[in-house]
């Protein structure tokens, strides 16, 4: 049984958040869990928040044995971008894109 946790409109850029999901992908959450703690990066603690919250689902389901739990999938789409403007020498600007995130996390029974 699939257990699904969503974050979405997140501050970060969807490249960033995907490395760090790729290395917890197809682990057992207590690893993954141990790992994200440890990772200087800024998408270790979202996901971190986000793998307590798929734990947390799954303790509502009753014949869900959360030992047994490994992720299955991370999912990282962007979202909308909130497009800026910096000057630049010359009269000219430069366009900044400040990219969103929408993050799924996938638990499954081993």
């Amino acid at each position: 049984m699939e257990i699904v946790a969503k974050a979405k409109m997140i501050r970060i850029s969807p490249r960033k958040v995907r490395i760090v999901g790729d290395l917890i992908k197809k682990k057992n959450i207590n690893e993954a869990s141990g790992m994200l703690t440890y990772m200087p990066q800024k998408a270790s603690f979202i996901l971190k928040k986000l793998l307590d919250s798929a734990i947390a689902n799954a303790k509502q389901k009753k014949y869900v044995d959360i030992d047994n739990l490994y992720i299955k999938n991370v999912i990282v789409d962007g979202g909308p971008v909130l497009k800026r403007f910096l000057p630049r020498a010359m009269g000219r600007a430069t366009k900044i894109r400040k990219r969103i995130s929408h993050i799924t996390l996938v638990l499954d029974e081993s």
